[in-house]
């Protein structure tokens, strides 16, 4: 039976393997796997829009066209050439190349990536003497090379730009937490999408945008302005629209509250803009209050991100402190999670944690807990 269906990788965070996984199987894509901060899967053209447009994990999603053993320079650069690049790329397109090297012969990613621009450019020339351009910020078409040891991939990126820039952010405060990150927090606590939401330091309102998102099923990357594949030669504009159309159609009804408080006015309305950016202004509410001084209501669920001491200035022993007597004096019969990276210092918050999950925020080993 002929099948449309190709090979693709989406990326993601450490920790996060299973939850994309799961992501990409209840959206209907064969054959997944698990990697290391990726998940393997097969489905078609239409498959991979969906996938850009609804994965609230994923970082990008790679098409691999080329798998080939590469031990120097020279033999890297002639198998490139062996691809056929004009049914690829349009002569007036442009593109960008990237790289990432896992290799003692390779150790450059940017060398390597300059090899597979040139690559690229000369079969070009001497097969119609004619070039396309580079554009490294909006090209029509992104690609990428990985080389682990001599083993070579080379991936059309149907993303573009990382999918954590969802589109919904007009500014940020101070050491944001990363959209992928909040989603991929919300998912793993196992928030039922039932209690009411808060987050009683919500910075710019992440964490908030990213829990509406998920409770009203409302497809995460909606808001963004372009996608890599909206480039490529084979794309398919009605497709794409009926995609669209599809996903929007399937969002649900949330009877709860989400609601947010930070103790910076600036921080609430820059986060005020961004909800209002993401059409939630009637969905989340936020207020300036200290969380030392606030209460919650009984039953809610409670996730939120404080100051790891890395780029916010705080004394962490006495801070975590307090937050622990907040928690057991304002917080009775809720549930609340918190990440941070001050591992050693959450010691001094006095709780004892229900679940610790090890996670990763950029370069910053963290723990995520949950204390009932």
């Amino acid at each position: 039976m002929k099948t449309d269906n190709f090979y693709m990788i989406a990326k993601t965070m450490f920790g996060f393997e299973e939850l994309l996984a799961k992501e990409l199987i209840e959206l209907g894509a064969q054959d997944v796997k698990c990697m290391n901060r990726a998940v393997s899967f097969k489905g078609d053209k239409g498959f991979m829009y969906k996938a850009n447009l609804n994965l609230r994990t994923a970082l990008r999603i790679l098409k691999p066209i080329a798998h080939f053993q590469a031990h120097d320079e020279k033999e890297l650069y002639k198998k490139i050439c062996m691809i056929d690049w004009l049914s690829i790329l349009d002569v007036e397109s442009t593109f960008a190349t990237h790289a990432t090297t896992h290799s003692e012969v390779f150790k450059h990613s940017k060398y390597a990536s300059l090899v597979m621009k040139d690559a690229i450019v000369d079969t070009f020339r001497k097969k119609i003497n004619a070039r396309p351009n580079i554009n490294p910020s909006t090209p029509d078409l992104s690609i990428n090379l990985h080389i682990a040891k001599h083993t070579c991939t080379i991936s059309l990126d149907s993303s573009g730009d990382s999918l954590h820039k969802r589109g919904y952010k007009l500014s940020t405060t101070t050491a944001p937490i990363n959209e992928v990150l909040a989603a991929g927090l919300i998912l793993l606590s196992d928030w039922n999408k039932i209690s009411n939401f808060h987050d009683p330091m919500c910075g710019s309102g992440t964490l908030l945008i990213e829990a509406a998102l998920i409770a009203y099923n409302i497809p995460v990357n909606i808001f963004r302005d372009r996608f890599g594949f909206e480039g490529w030669k084979d794309f398919d504009k009605t497709l794409w629209k009926k995609i669209r159309d599809v996903s929007l159609n399937k969002e649900t009804n949330y009877c709860g509250n989400i609601t947010g408080s930070d103790n910076f006015q600036k921080a609430v309305r820059i986060s005020r803009k961004n909800i209002e950016n993401a059409l939630m202004q009637n969905n989340i509410n936020v207020t300036n209050a200290d969380f030392f001084e606030t209460k919650i209501t009984p039953g809610s669920f409670v996730i939120f991100n404080p100051p790891y001491g890395e780029r916010i200035n705080i004394n962490t022993d006495q801070f975590y402190e307090k937050i622990g007597n907040t928690l057991k004096n304002n917080y009775q019969g809720s549930t609340v999670w918190l990440i941070s990276s001050d591992v050693d210092n959450m010691k001094f918050i006095g709780l004892k944690p229900n679940k610790k999950i090890k996670l990763m925020n950029g370069n910053l080993e963290c723990s995520f807990r949950k204390f009932e």
